[in-house]
């Protein structure tokens, strides 16, 4: 797969992804999304403008406001299920624009002062960008200080509510591809003319979930190791809500994907100006969750993740409310619960420190 057609902003980026790769070698899958996304100069991440119907994807608390809201009334009850800890770390993981929690605290206000009142937020954001958006769109919601960190192991130590919505599926993966009786790892190398491509480097040791057959992709994500390790060395209570796309079962395939103005791209044809995402391995997820020690819940479909802490009948509420609104808010609604779209494409997994109740929908 090629990238000789890469468009606009990707040249600087993929000069310097070319001068690496003549110098060094072809790069690991993992390593090309890391420059692609995160690099300070012309890394995706840091454009800042990729969220929204006039950039080049939407996430669900862009949909509806009820998305947002219903986080918000769950954080409040998973928080006085821990005991109403003060102060509590209030944790979101790659928060966008600030839209989530916006809504969520808005929420939060209206049935528990009190929780409001307990929360420290802190967001996870690499983007000095999207940093200045939060700030603007959160400082109103909540007078308190909001700090930023550049990973959750930065956050201080205390009770915590961590969430993350489709932040997982945006860490870097490796893939490996099976062929001739073995995994080999798949790079990225020249494709010879001024483009990239892909190739197959190094025999890998991997011992995959079933048997494998020629052609069949693993995809590895280290970078939830780090995440899940972060949770684990945080004193209890703690719970973690990971909202993502992927397969509830282990599942061989290829999910690399890039998006760019609402339209799926090739990975490889415009590093730097297009986002790319794999499927979050929600069974390995949960296995890595609970060999540390950890409690995992699901994954469950987000239709009846939602479905049960009663996200239609809060839509019926604001469309009640809102009249002239109603038909968009019950057409955002049904995407989001749709049984062959979002509603079980996306699934749900929490995670918790042990001896803790069990947060709804889960419990019970």
């Amino acid at each position: 797969m090629s990238s000789a057609e890469a468009p606009g902003a990707a040249p600087a980026l993929l000069a310097v992804l070319r001068e690496r790769i003549g110098r060094h070698g072809p790069l690991r899958l993992d390593a090309f999304m890391s420059l692609a996304l995160a690099d300070p100069d012309y890394g995706y991440w840091h454009r800042g403008h990729a969220l929204g119907a006039a950039g080049d994807f939407i996430t669900a608390p862009e949909i509806s406001q009820v998305f947002g809201e219903i986080v918000g009334l769950w954080a409040v009850s998973t928080w006085q299920k821990m005991g109403e800890p003060a102060p509590l770390r209030l944790i979101e993981l790659g928060p966008g624009r600030g839209t989530l929690l916006d809504d969520g605290l808005r929420a939060a206000a209206a049935v528990s002062p009190a929780f409001v009142a307990a929360v420290a937020v802190h967001l996870i954001e690499l983007s000095p960008v999207l940093r200045g958006l939060q700030a603007r769109r959160l400082s109103a919601r909540h007078p308190g200080a909001i700090a930023w960190h550049q990973s959750l192991a930065e956050v201080p130590a205390g009770p915590a509510i961590v969430i993350g919505n489709e932040f997982l599926d945006a860490l870097p993966i490796r893939q490996l591809v099976f062929g001739d009786g073995v995994w080999r790892e798949r790079m990225v190398g020249s494709d010879g003319r001024d483009g990239l491509a892909f190739e197959l480097g190094d025999v890998a040791e991997f011992a995959g979930h079933a048997p494998a057959c020629p052609g069949d992709v693993a995809e590895i994500r280290s970078g939830e190791d780090a995440i899940l390790a972060a949770l684990r060395h945080r004193a209890a209570p703690l719970v973690a809500l990971f909202i993502d796309y992927g397969p509830a079962e282990p599942a061989y395939g290829d999910t690399l994907q890039a998006v760019r103005r609402h339209a799926y791209v090739a990975p490889l044809a415009d590093p730097g100006g297009s986002d790319l995402t794999a499927h979050v391995q929600f069974a390995g997820l949960a296995a890595k969750a609970r060999a540390l020690g950890l409690i995992s819940l699901g994954p469950m479909p987000q239709a009846e993740f939602f479905g049960r802490l009663g996200m239609a009948e809060r839509a019926a509420r604001l469309m009640a409310r809102n009249p002239a609104a109603a038909q968009a808010i019950e057409t955002a609604v049904k995407r989001l619960l749709a049984p062959a779209g979002m509603g079980s494409q996306f699934k749900v997994l929490i995670v918790t420190s042990p001896g803790l109740p069990t947060p709804e929908p889960f419990a019970p």
